[in-house]
């Protein structure tokens, strides 16, 4: 399979999983106005499916190193599979309730909390289980990422009016279950994962295999943790799979664009896990915030109406967010 050996192709890798972990929602706003998040999931998990095989069956077949795709998958033991299916399957229900903490209490409350917790707790489980690279660059690397979050949620609040709101006190709760699902997914595909290309370890995956199996887990999960969001929503009256059917051509493809995309930058992220370690390529990734708000301030101009002063917040954590990025990529010596 195709392996990376050299660090700054690692790090380019993390980079490009930020930029899809921070875009694949853009997908959401190309489908029509009433079509419900819970049903553009359902074409989501299948492009993750998608994407995630045909690399597997190109990329994973390519290569000197490590198991052929097939092979990986085919002497898998049974703890492996069930490791990397339960961390699809976490992820997948701390997705859907970042959603739902982002449509309750909006974004103000949702990512601070939610991501920022996630990342906090996924970095120390990935260096605890996997203690690579320097903890003291790495712990302030994550320090500044989550102060650029927190300035992304005080920017909102303002462009909001100042004020949370009621909800909040709703959505709070969720946006903190969210955080701790997505801070503790990855250490489950980790742990299904071997390192070392060069030896193997039997029983135990290659990137290629373990983010197919992921994404096997996240579509079976959608059927129990999206089929009741659809039956008992956050917000809005339920819906049915028969609305499901009802969507035309292009509006399935939004979904299916989004999951390849998020698919895809999934695949480079456990691709360079193996150089950059994984508390480092999981750092890197959550990044992804800041994509995000970069499509919301350039492309969407979210903030054209915002009060004055919200610019140079928007810049300070900007800048936060590129020092946190910078100590976290030093944090490993090539």
């Amino acid at each position: 399979m195709f392996v990376v050996h050299n660090y700054a192709l690692a790090v380019v890798f993390c980079v490009l999983t930020m930029l899809c972990w921070g875009s694949w929602a853009v997908t959401r706003k190309l489908a029509r106005p009433d079509w419900r998040f819970e049903l553009f999931y359902w074409d989501y998990a299948l492009g993750v499916l998608l994407i995630t095989l045909a690399l597997g069956i190109t990329l994973g077949n390519g290569g000197t190193e490590g198991r052929a795709f097939f092979s990986d998958l085919s002497q898998a033991s049974s703890a492996s599979l069930i490791s990397a299916l339960l961390g699809g399957a976490v992820f997948n229900l701390g997705n859907i309730l970042l959603v739902a903490a982002i449509e309750i209490a909006g974004m103000a409350v949702a990512f601070p909390v939610g991501i920022g917790l996630a990342l906090i707790i996924g970095v120390i489980m990935n260096y605890v289980a996997d203690p690579v690279g320097n903890v003291a660059l790495l712990s302030a690397g994550v320090f500044f990422v989550i102060l650029a979050i927190i300035l992304d949620a005080l920017a909102y609040r303002r462009l909001a009016g100042g004020s949370p709101g009621a909800n909040s006190a709703k959505g709070l709760p969720l946006a903190v279950a969210c955080g701790v699902f997505m801070g503790i997914f990855y250490r489950f595909i980790a742990a299904s994962m071997y390192t070392d290309t060069a030896h193997p370890t039997a029983g135990k995956m290659g990137s290629y295999a373990a983010v197919f199996v992921v994404a096997v887990g996240i579509l079976l999960s959608s059927f129990v943790w999206n089929t009741f969001a659809m039956k008992r929503p956050f917000i809005g009256p339920p819906v049915g799979f028969r609305d499901y059917f009802a969507g035309n051509f292009r509006t399935h493809l939004t979904g299916v664009l989004g999951g390849v995309i998020w698919g895809a930058g999934t695949s480079l992220n456990l691709i360079a896990s193996g150089r950059a370690g994984f508390a480092i390529s999981y750092g890197l990734g959550q990044g992804a915030t800041m994509v995000a708000a970069i499509w919301g301030v350039f492309i969407w101009k979210e903030f054209r109406t915002a009060p004055a002063g919200t610019s140079r917040l928007l810049a300070t954590m900007f800048v936060s967010f590129l020092a946190g990025l910078v100590l976290i990529v030093l944090a490993r010596t090539p």
